[in-house]
């Protein structure tokens, strides 16, 4: 993603879960975590039998999170052109903010980075200044529902999911606050 500074600064999932994922193989892992490590090396793999249809990532926020806007994906296992051909590729994503459907991304069948524009997502800071105690932490949770065949493997795998959005910072009279 480059230097600099991003909606990351003050955002970002705390957790990433998963329903399943394949166990390590070759020296390389496929955890939950590698869909949120920033680096396209690494894979979230699932690890069902089948096509991992019905499986998901769920990506866990703190009650009051910078909103998001924008959410990312990479599609397969991007490592290599091999890689990505191999193994399964999402075709249809199903969207769950704090568990109630919310989109469905349609994915191209493309090694590229995938941009979905939304409306602010989640809650952000209360305009009142004054954060509600037993506030709740925010989820967005991906489910395959389509997938693209691999060549050799019935394993679907994500590469990145990742997010910006607002809240993090404030400009007043041209100065950062």
């Amino acid at each position: 993603l480059g230097p600099g500074c991003s909606w990351y600064c003050g955002g970002g999932p705390y957790k990433v879960t998963a329903t399943s994922f394949l166990a390590p193989q070759a020296g390389n892992t496929y955890n939950p975590e590698n869909a949120h490590d920033l680096d396209y090396g690494n894979a979230w793999v699932e690890g069902a039998k089948g096509d991992g249809i019905g499986e998901y990532l769920t990506y866990y926020f703190q009650p009051y999170s910078p909103r998001i806007t924008h959410i990312y994906v990479v599609n397969g296992y991007v490592k290599t052109q091999a890689a990505w051909e191999n193994n399964g590729r999402v075709k249809k994503l199903k969207m769950y903010v704090n568990d109630v459907p919310y989109a469905i991304l349609c994915l191209e069948d493309s090694r590229s980075e995938q941009a979905f524009e939304f409306p602010p997502i989640g809650r952000g800071w209360p305009e009142n200044g004054k954060a509600d105690e037993n506030a709740k932490d925010q989820t967005l949770k991906f489910e395959i529902l389509e997938v693209y065949k691999g060549k050799k493997y019935s394993d679907v795998a994500i590469s990145e999911i990742y997010f910006s959005g607002l809240d993090v910072h404030c400009f007043a009279k041209g100065s950062l606050v």
